[in-house]
C-alpha cells in the first residue's frame, strides 16, 4: 500500500479525478482518500513510480508519505 500526499487535492472533484488517474493505471486498485490531510492511501499492483507519474499527468502530482506519517 502506497501513502501518497497530493497538496492540490482539496475537494470530492479532485479526489475523483485522482481516483480516475489511478484507475486507469490499475483497474483493481483500492483508493482511500482523506481530503483534510491531502493524502490518499492506494492498494495496487502498479509501481509507486507509476501512480506518481499519472498523478502528475493530470494536474495533480504528490509525493510519497514516510510510513511514520500514516
Amino acid at each position: 500500500m502506497y501513502s501518497l500526499h497530493i497538496p492540490k487535492m482539496s475537494c470530492g472533484g479532485c479526489l475523483g479525478t485522482v481516483t480516475r488517474a489511478i484507475a486507469a493505471v490499475d483497474p483493481q486498485a483500492r483508493v482511500e482518500g482523506d481530503l483534510e490531510r491531502r493524502i490518499v492511501r492506494v492498494e495496487t499492483s502498479a509501481s509507486e513510480a507509476t501512480l506518481l507519474a499519472a498523478l502528475k499527468e493530470c494536474g495533480y502530482p504528490a509525493a510519497p508519505l514516510h510510513p511514520a506519517v500514516n
